[in-house]
């Protein structure tokens, strides 16, 4: 792996808490890694001591093989985006651009063509002389990441930036962001608590708890093989159903729910007969029918039927069991009261430890 930002063994208390817990990171060089976890995670922080207005209480942080601990920030070539764009209300947006160059003592003449390239860059080229009053939250959003680009920093460092927007103008600068770092082949650390936002956007995400990393790896296998109930929980929902292992053959481990229940899933583990595992399984991977045949089929009763548009959301309520299931709505109807049987194939599930 090109290690162009390595955290070491870094740790950060404030007081008697510690909020990073004996970090080891390596971001590559032109990767967008997404740090996403609850408030309270240690993701800021960590964005925080990268960025030099925080110091790490041990271990060290190297950029492009350099330690940069004790460096200055305005000395670590870094780009920072705060969700609160941060821009100078008094400044026009091509004064705001300008402010990083002339605080580096960059001669006129090469100030204003770098403004003009970045904010060309954003496509807000015709509105440099604007004041950020009169500009949308996406404008001003273009705005402060353009000024974090105009002195070509070797990593742009973005904290929640989308936050204040709202929903479609977020999906849209999400989208935007994403095209921006491909085409730039800028290396992007972005800190956020969306979920969808860390799935759109990332090459890699990783999932902060209490200061650790519970899991790093891309979005795919973060959404469909979470490797802890943490992880497949706090992304997006998921249904939880324990059992014990009673075999595992040719990488399909058959596990005992209780009730004479038999879970089959699909695992790359090594496992023991007699171990407590939990099936962790994405609502849209459940099916509804009348086939008590099919794989790891559950007597259930929809419950409840909630339309939210792109999809009809199921409570399925069984004996003993509740699971969520997701039906698309060119699909057939399942009415509430219908009973059949709720299923998954092995391959559609996720074996994390109880």
């Amino acid at each position: 792996m090109d290690a162009f930002i390595r955290f070491e063994n870094i740790s950060k208390a404030f007081g008697a808490q510690t909020v990073v817990d004996n970090l080891d990171l390596t971001i590559r060089r032109g990767e967008f890694l997404s740090l996403l976890g609850p408030s309270g995670s240690g993701k800021t922080t960590i964005l925080m001591m990268l960025a030099g207005f925080v110091a790490p209480t041990q271990g060290r942080i190297r950029l492009d093989g350099r330690e940069i601990q004790g460096v200055p920030a305005h000395k670590r070539d870094l780009g920072v985006v705060f969700q609160s764009y941060a821009l100078f209300p008094h400044m026009t947006v091509s004064e705001n651009v300008a402010f990083p160059l002339r605080m580096r003592g960059v001669r006129k003449a090469e100030i204003s063509e770098r403004v003009t390239r970045s904010l060309d860059m954003v496509q807000l080229g015709k509105l440099g002389a604007r004041r950020p009053a009169q500009l949308s939250g996406g404008q001003q959003q273009r705005v402060a990441l353009a000024r974090a680009m105009v002195y070509e920093p070797k990593v742009v460092l973005m904290d929640e930036p989308l936050g204040a927007l709202d929903k479609q103008l977020r999906e849209q600068m999400q989208l935007e962001l994403r095209d921006l770092h491909r085409s730039l082949g800028l290396t992007i650390v972005f800190v956020t608590h969306d979920q969808s936002e860390a799935l759109t956007m990332s090459d890699r995400i990783a999932v902060f708890e209490s200061g650790r990393i519970e899991q790093i790896g891309p979005p795919e296998e973060i959404y469909d093989r979470p490797q802890t109930r943490f992880v497949a929980e706090f992304i997006g929902e998921t249904n939880v159903l324990e059992g014990t292992v009673v075999s595992l053959e040719k990488g399909v481990a058959r596990l005992s729910a209780g009730d004479g229940r038999t879970l089959l899933a699909r695992t790359d583990r090594d496992l023991a007969a007699g171990q407590r595992l939990l099936v962790c399984v994405r609502p849209e991977r459940i099916a509804v029918s009348d086939d008590p045949g099919a794989a790891n089929a559950i007597p259930v009763e929809v419950a409840d039927s909630v339309y939210q548009g792109d999809h009809i959301r199921l409570r399925l309520e069984g004996d003993g069991v509740s699971l969520v299931g997701r039906r698309d709505r060119s699909r057939a109807d399942v009415p509430t009261g219908t009973r059949g049987y709720a299923s998954f194939a092995p391959d559609d599930c996720a074996l994390v430890d109880a």
